[in-house]
């Protein structure tokens, strides 16, 4: 292959993946003008067109997303081996993006990165604080987070948290204008927070379970928020019970700010996991990471 072939091919996924030619031109660091050409020289070459361009975006054709599926692999082990070059070196170096909910990165990911990082001053970590389920291989991430080990086939699953429990609180307020709920049902008298998730769309229903019964509860209630901080934040303001991490509102149950109930529907379960293609050579820098956060607990 003559390296114009390859500069042709690098031009043609970047259009692809950001679907817009002004967005690829920037980052490949050329003219609008020039990618247009480039992409079209392509098509001539290859005698199919590649891209569907409309007014607003650009898609690929059938012929390019064939293309694609070629190129995407072939670079990704281009890349990878260009990476574990970096072995080669005194220390080891590089980028890494990881995409992770915003508890698993306060809990888990930043503790381990506010040791390792001073020593590892070339290695360079993006976090992208995501509660939705990226596909970390089209979205171009090194690896996710995830809770349990429920991945695909494809994937490389290693534990770096211990388990985890989900807790029902109200506040001391609160619980004087409501009893306390003693099973799951009588969360149909209480006011409850919801949680939209991101992932969906829908309001998390709350997963409870006592003795192999376990439960998924639709509840009701004045208020839903996108982020299980504002849940903590109403639920000590006396707007209702909320349903978040138990290690989320342990201080402020210790504090007498919020009373947990329901505690027996809370069992524990598995905690976060850092998920990659198995197909991945790791670099070194990956490999540190990987070997930092592994849960030894």
């Amino acid at each position: 292959m003559r390296r114009e072939e390859l500069v042709d091919l690098n031009a043609f996924m970047t259009v692809a993946e950001e679907q817009n030619f002004t967005r690829a031109a920037a980052r490949l660091g050329t003219s609008q003008s020039s990618l247009s050409h480039t992409i079209r020289r392509l098509e001539t070459r290859l005698g199919v067109r590649l891209l569907t361009r409309t007014t607003r975006n650009v898609a690929p054709t059938e012929a390019g997303e064939r293309l694609l599926a070629t190129l995407r692999p072939a670079l990704d082990s281009i890349g990878s081996q260009l990476a574990a070059l970096g072995e080669l070196r005194d220390r080891p170096a590089g980028n890494i993006r990881i995409t992770t909910s915003e508890h698993a990165a306060t809990t888990v990911l930043w503790p381990v990165l506010r040791r390792l990082l001073p020593d590892y001053p070339d290695i360079n970590v993006e976090l992208t604080i995501d509660s939705s389920f990226t596909d970390i291989v089209s979205e171009r991430f090194d690896a996710g987070v995830r809770l349990g080990e429920a991945l695909a086939k494809d994937m490389v699953a290693v534990r770096i948290g211990p388990d985890l429990r989900m807790a029902v609180v109200g506040s001391p307020e609160y619980f004087s204008k409501y009893p306390m709920p003693v099973t799951p049902q009588d969360l149909d008298a209480h006011r409850c927070i919801n949680l939209r998730m991101l992932s969906g769309g829908g309001l998390y229903a709350w997963e409870l379970e006592k003795a192999d019964r376990e439960l998924r509860v639709k509840v009701d209630g004045q208020l839903a928020f996108s982020s299980p901080n504002m849940v903590v934040r109403a639920a000590a303001d006396g707007f209702g019970l909320g349903f978040v991490m138990e290690d989320h509102v342990a201080p402020l149950i210790a504090a007498g700010r919020l009373v947990r109930v329901l505690e027996d529907w809370c069992p524990s379960f598995a905690g976060y996991h850092l998920y990659y293609p198995s197909r991945r050579q790791p670099s070194a820098a990956f490999s540190v990471l990987v070997d930092a956060l592994r849960y030894r607990g």
